[in-house]
Parts: structure tokens; C-alpha cells; sequence
């Protein structure tokens, strides 16, 4: 699998946690989805879908610190 690939399954996986243990964030999801940038190459799709990984992991922790 290559790194797109991980980055993908992983956006799915914290998805489903939001969706399952904090339906209260789902309003978010569409505020924090990310659009990729045109013209792209694997190199700058991979960091934009890090960069989203990445912010929907730091809204999990934001909300889990003040609850």
C-alpha cells in the first residue's frame, strides 16, 4: 500500500471514531475538509491529505482536553 493509500484508510478510520464517539464534531467535518490544490502531484496531495489527517486528529484531542 503506498503512502496516499495509508493516508486515506487512516482519514476513513478517524472519520468513523468522530462519527461513532463524537457525533457532536460532525458539524465540523465539512468545515475542515480540505481541498486539493490544482495542479497537483503525489508529492502535494500526500501533504494536503496529511495536513487534513492531521487537523481532524487535533480536533479529536482539542475536544477530548476540555470534556
Amino acid at each position: 500500500m503506498n503512502k496516499t493509500s495509508q493516508i486515506l484508510t487512516e482519514i476513513s478510520k478517524v472519520t468513523r471514531q468522530i462519527q461513532d464517539d463524537y457525533p457532536e464534531l460532525q458539524k465540523y467535518l465539512d468545515e475542515t475538509r480540505s481541498t486539493l490544490p490544482k495542479p497537483y502531484n503525489d508529492a502535494t496531495m500526500e501533504k494536503e491529505l496529511q495536513d487534513y489527517l492531521d487537523g481532524l486528529k487535533a480536533m479529536i484531542k482539542k475536544y477530548k482536553a476540555g470534556h
